[in-house]
């Protein structure tokens, strides 16, 4: 199979689809393999390294897109993208389509067949192909919300950890999942106080004994979010419904009550938020002040630590580039229901549920998608 890579376009994106170790995996089975010249050159793997690897070098995306059968991407496709996507080809990235219009648009007038990292489960309902960046994304909350708490980058100036005779700051996490349990994990390390509500038993007993009374559980009831977020200095959004919208758990009068000079970090904004006074922000200027509150709302956090996230986001997804690459469309597919989850759209059509609910379409069933 034709496989391509092409240079990730988003406003500073470095990580790369196929890094050089999944290439030489791919050659191996004898797949061909384009990446476009200075795909990985951001993170260090410049195009020696993929030649090397047995990848043939495309001077352009365009060239790229129009060779492939199977295009690997970090990030869902920009517009000048989707435009260069065609009916028959497969599509393998992150798209976050519930609250994106536009994009859903442009991949169904292609005619694409676009698997989303974000929807494939695994045999537990998990969903692996999230699970490396919401672990770096958790992780990155307490690190950029500590430097946004700086006086200088509009914070309130407090210490996370606190110092002797000083109290520590107060974290307050929303969702116990991938994401929240990494965020309370280097908070706790941190020595700050910190709090995470979910609405899942399981969950808060799973980090009650993981962090044996270190950090604090609640039951997420609206009463219990809103006297926790007005207490907070720093608040990690963490909520994740499955190829759908986030839920809108904190509102604009909540952040209103919010301390001035307190930090939001929205990690749901790939899903649209979920603080009423979300909006996504980019690397280049990550940051604004609603009502005194700074916000912090990037769309690809992961990718301002660009090369660890590449890797660890690799290591995930090579058994199923491969499945695709071995097996094609419709067949890996059939023979694998968990990465069947990742259809989001076929042929002209939202076959996801989720995705076609959030945007007020009938989805095709996926065995319809399946049998052609």
């Amino acid at each position: 199979m034709q496989i391509g890579v092409p240079k990730e376009v988003k406003v500073h994106e470095y990580r790369v689809g196929l890094v050089p170790a999944s290439v030489r995996e791919l050659v191996q089975r004898g797949h061909h393999v384009l990446v476009e010249t200075g795909a990985g050159a951001g993170i260090g793997f410049l195009d020696a390294a993929y030649a090397a690897a047995g990848a043939s070098i495309a001077p352009s995306a365009a060239e790229v897109f129009a060779a492939a059968d199977l295009v690997v991407k970090v990030k869902e496709p920009q517009p000048a993208e989707w435009a260069q996507l065609r009916r028959g080809q497969m599509l393998f990235t992150y798209l976050h389509l519930a609250p994106d219009r536009e994009q859903t648009e442009g991949l169904l007038t292609s005619g694409c067949t676009a698997i989303a990292y974000e929807t494939v489960t695994d045999t537990t309902g998990a969903l692996p192909l999230l699970a490396p960046m919401s672990e770096v994304a958790g992780r990155m909350a307490i690190q950029v919300g500590a430097r946004c708490l700086e006086k200088e980058a509009g914070g309130a100036g407090i210490l996370l950890s606190g110092v002797p005779g000083v109290p520590p700051g107060r974290i307050v996490v929303l969702g116990g999942g991938v994401v929240g349990s990494n965020a309370a994990r280097i908070a706790a390390g941190m020595r700050a106080q910190v709090t995470v509500l979910d609405r899942n038993p399981r969950v808060l007993d799973a980090l009650d004994r993981e962090f044996a009374g270190r950090v604090a559980t609640v039951f997420a009831t609206a009463e219990a979010v809103e006297q926790a977020v007005t207490e907070a200095d720093l608040i990690v959004g963490a909520v994740l419904i499955p190829g759908a919208a986030a839920p809108r758990l904190v509102s604009r009068a909540m952040v209103a009550a919010m301390r001035p000079g307190s930090v939001l970090v929205d990690v749901a904004i790939d899903q649209g938020g979920c603080f009423e006074t979300s909006r996504p922000t980019t690397h280049a200027e990550p940051t604004y002040v609603v009502d005194g509150v700074v916000h912090y709302c990037v769309t690809n956090m992961p990718g301002a630590v660009a090369r660890t996230s590449a890797v660890a986001l690799n290591n995930a997804t090579l058994p199923f580039v491969l499945q695709l690459a071995d097996k094609g469309f419709p067949h890996a597919l059939k023979e694998n229901a968990n990465l069947a989850q990742g259809l989001n759209i076929h042929a002209g059509h939202v076959v996801h549920p989720a995705v076609a609910e959030a945007r007020g379409l009938t989805a095709l069933p996926l065995s319809e998608a399946l049998s052609g």
